[in-house]
């Protein structure tokens, strides 16, 4: 169920990060980086969370500045996103373990912050600006934060037993 308040979304943002970090704090960099069957790897996972934020916070402010927003990103709509994931990828590929965890660490602490300095209002009153549908900023925070970081725990734990 999503969060329909402030309180609950800084709860769940917290709740889920820290099953999260545990999952992280686990995990060597030579599982982290090996290539799983669909060429994907625990880090890239992590750095695809961490990107996601940055990109809910640039929607956010796009859309108050009365910017265009470009869901997900300029030259992609939602049904590229496989082709999107692909590109971020190689993007993101010089990243090592230790970095694509620092990455997720300081953009969980700016979801964190983004959260705590709005109002109730300005997160569930209505919907977020640009964004061209209902969802307010709050559920789209919570989709950038405690959503991807349970997916993330999932994957980890997936990756975790396949290596038992």
């Amino acid at each position: 169920m999503a969060a329909t308040s402030k309180s609950e979304l800084l709860d769940i943002t917290r709740k889920e990060f820290g099953k999260l970090e545990k999952l992280m704090d686990s995990i060597d960099a030579d599982m982290a980086m090996r290539k799983r069957d669909d060429d994907t790897s625990i880090k890239d996972v992590i750095a695809h969370r961490a990107h996601w934020i940055d990109l809910f916070l640039g929607w956010y402010a796009d859309g108050l500045a009365g910017k265009t927003v470009f869901f997900p990103a300029e030259g992609y709509k939602w049904n590229d996103l496989k082709r999107y994931n692909a590109d971020l990828r190689n993007r993101q590929s010089e990243l090592d373990w230790p970095q694509a965890v620092a990455l997720l660490r300081a953009n969980c602490e700016k979801l964190t912050e983004f959260i705590e300095t709005r109002s109730e209002a300005e997160l569930y009153s209505g919907p977020m600006k640009g964004a061209n549908n209902a969802w307010t900023p709050g559920r789209w925070a919570e989709a950038a934060g405690p959503s991807h970081f349970r997916s993330a725990s999932k994957y980890l734990r997936k990756c975790i037993t396949d290596a038992r």
